[in-house]
């Protein structure tokens, strides 16, 4: 007997934090939610069955998107308009209150399945949506990352009543609710990293059904899917530059992927026509924040380049020294994440500045035994970071300087200004808020532990301010990546 075949093509994004505008890169113009909309319209025109769905990280990363909050990025999402969106961790940075404002704004379905009010046990988003398109029922379930946690523990108001329920649970609960349905195709729209995309797919009973895993979080771009357990896992990098395809042929019968092809498509002039609508949207905030963003800050010696959040680099090593020298510690541990560009003047302005650094935070300072410091190093330095795991790192500011051998697990050097750091040594340490809150997940040493050494104390309630006002007191800055960190 003939098998039921439909046609059904999956758009995806995921991270693209505030990637509105296209850039000019080897004479070609790339990227940008104009030429993304053209694309996936010519797509919903070109084929019967499309679905445009995004896993997470809307927003952040743009002058456009901090200065009004978000609230730009919903209206740019509303003319872009995906069938299904999932809450990534960066939907947090405003705060929970204002990301359940901004969902109202928005004219496209939000959803996540294991974020819950754990007084209650209430889902704070819808958990799931089926889409018909051609007869066919198509169940999207949105998951979330536990760095979630982490964004929450800054909003003091709302911060300690999220929990995070387990993903394969949770994904197991819906997909047998939907049993007495006839779903014929099984979506996970995640927002957890690749690697644990992989690990999920492993603990994910084949009878659930689930026949897709579309993540963001890593900003991985895979050459091809990664199957595990008879599920196809893929991401499409980070930003507007690229657009993952499925083209997926639907056993309807047996409900599971017959056929299948997937890409990724480059955003860009010639193949991608740009869409009025956006072009006059983004002109709108754009004449906004040129007027009060361009304004010059600083000239630098070079140009700084911050290339891979996991490693030592010259801009990681001129804004941690900058915090270090404004506050006069010891040591300054920079959230390496918080750097979102890879290159970084020679002119500095206003708006470059945001584009780089759009996670303002306050500046605690800690007391930190030698002991402590190389415990939460061997942690910052684990097997994890170097095995594609979405980890924290941090640059250090000048003085300190690590060797870590990868295969003993061990460093052949820790010294600060010369000389062997002692367990016993005391070190006032510069830290962000999100950090410190967060320090014993992303050190391994509780943070009760270090305050027994002394008082944590608030020493700035903006670092941007602090950064924009040393930049524009220090010109023709060149910093250089000197061997403070070290991994062998």
């Amino acid at each position: 007997m003939a098998k039921h075949l439909k046609k059904l093509t999956l758009l995806h994004s995921n991270d693209m934090h505030g990637d509105f505008l296209a850039e000019q890169i080897d004479e070609r113009l790339i990227g940008g939610v104009s030429m993304l909309s053209g694309y996936i319209s010519k797509v919903r025109e070109t084929e019967k069955n499309v679905l445009y769905c995004v896993a997470g990280d809307m927003f952040q990363g743009s002058i456009i998107d901090s200065e009004f909050k978000g609230i730009s990025t919903i209206e740019l999402m509303n003319l872009l308009n995906p069938d299904v969106v999932t809450v990534g961790n960066h939907e947090l940075d405003y705060g929970l209150p204002h990301l359940l404002f901004v969902e109202k704004c928005a004219k496209f379905p939000i959803i996540n399945a294991n974020m819950y009010i754990s007084s209650n046990g209430a889902r704070l988003f819808q958990p799931c949506l089926v889409k018909e398109v051609d007869g066919m029922k198509v169940l999207f379930i949105g998951i979330l990352t536990e760095d979630v946690l982490s964004q929450t523990r800054k909003d003091d108001t709302v911060g300690s009543l999220i929990d995070i329920a387990d993903a394969a649970q949770e994904v197991e609960r819906i997909c047998n609710s939907f049993k007495t349905e006839d779903i014929d195709f099984t979506v996970l729209l995640t927002h957890i990293g690749f690697e644990e995309d992989k690990a999920l797919a492993q603990k994910l009973k084949p009878e659930l059904g689930v026949d897709v895993i579309i993540g963001g979080h890593s900003h991985t771009l895979p050459d091809e899917p990664v199957k595990v357990n008879d599920i196809l896992i893929v991401q499409a990098g980070i930003g507007t530059d690229q657009i993952g395809r499925f083209d997926i042929m639907v056993d309807t019968d047996n409900n599971c992927v017959d056929s299948y092809s997937w890409q990724t498509l480059t955003i860009e002039a010639g193949t991608c026509p740009t869409d009025p609508d956006m072009d006059a949207l983004l002109l709108k905030f754009k004449k906004e924040t040129d007027a009060k963003f361009g304004r010059f800050i600083s000239r630098l010696k070079r140009t700084m380049t911050h290339p891979n959040r996991y490693q030592e680099t010259s801009l990681g090593n001129m804004f941690s020294d900058a915090l270090k020298d404004s506050f006069g510690i010891d040591i300054m541990l920079l959230g390496s994440g918080g750097l979102r560009v890879q290159n970084f003047g020679p002119v500095v302005t206003y708006a470059d500045l945001v584009d780089c650094y759009p996670y303002d935070d306050s500046i605690y300072k800690m007391t930190v035994t030698g002991e402590q410091l190389k415990r939460m190093f061997l942690f910052i330095l684990r097997d994890e970071v170097w095995l594609g795991h979405h980890c924290e790192f941090y640059q250090i500011s000048k003085g300190l300087t690590i060797s870590y051998n990868r295969d003993t697990h061990s460093f052949s050097q820790f010294k600060f200004q010369g000389n062997d750091v002692e367990d016993g040594q005391l070190f006032v340490v510069g830290i962000e808020k999100f950090h410190m809150l967060n320090l014993e997940k992303f050190t391994s040493v509780p943070l009760e532990d270090v305050a027994r050494n002394g008082e944590i104390k608030l020493i700035s309630t903006s670092s941007f301010q602090v950064l924009e006002e040393f930049l524009s007191n220090h010109q023709q800055l060149n910093n250089q990546v000197e061997g403070r960190l070290v991994v062998v």
